[in-house]
């Protein structure tokens, strides 16, 4: 099996609502498939100088955690940061998975569910750019993952 390193893969075994996307069968797969479209463009903004090939997954939580939810269910929740952001992740059923916490190098951080609280798209949606981001990040993924409708 191959080895990733976002926080949660080995049991990131949940399956998507649809079978919209047929090559997504995990979330899993979804990293994979993100890999190849997470950019600069979809960063965070206060973040995007720091972007690089090498740290793909730098700025991209909230966008990735609601595009996470629109394809296997479940609920965002954030860890409170230092700075006084929010990182987000995803639950989904008892799976909890963090496609991007491989930003944060070997800080380990508390998923703890009592500790952290459920995120909303719309507080999140309503910052600068997320939502542009989000909807960039969500065209490319459809782009290239949806299944054509017949």
């Amino acid at each position: 099996m191959k080895s990733y390193r976002f926080y949660g893969w080995k049991d990131a075994n949940v399956r998507p609502m649809s079978d919209e996307y047929p090559e997504i069968q995990n979330p899993r797969d979804m990293y994979d498939a993100l890999t190849g479209i997470w950019s600069r463009e979809t960063c965070a903004p206060r973040m995007a100088d720091k972007w690089s090939e090498n740290n793909r997954t730098l700025g991209q939580c909230s966008i990735t955690a609601f595009l996470v939810q629109d394809v296997f269910g479940g609920e965002v929740y954030g860890i409170a940061r230092p700075d006084g952001n929010c990182h987000c992740y995803n639950v989904v059923g008892d799976c909890v998975f963090d496609l991007t916490s491989e930003q944060f190098g070997d800080e380990v951080l508390d998923y703890s569910l009592a500790l952290n609280s459920v995120q909303s798209r719309e507080k999140h949606f309503a910052q600068d750019r997320k939502k542009e981001r989000y909807e960039a990040l969500r065209a490319d993924f459809l782009k290239k993952y949806r299944r054509p409708r017949s």
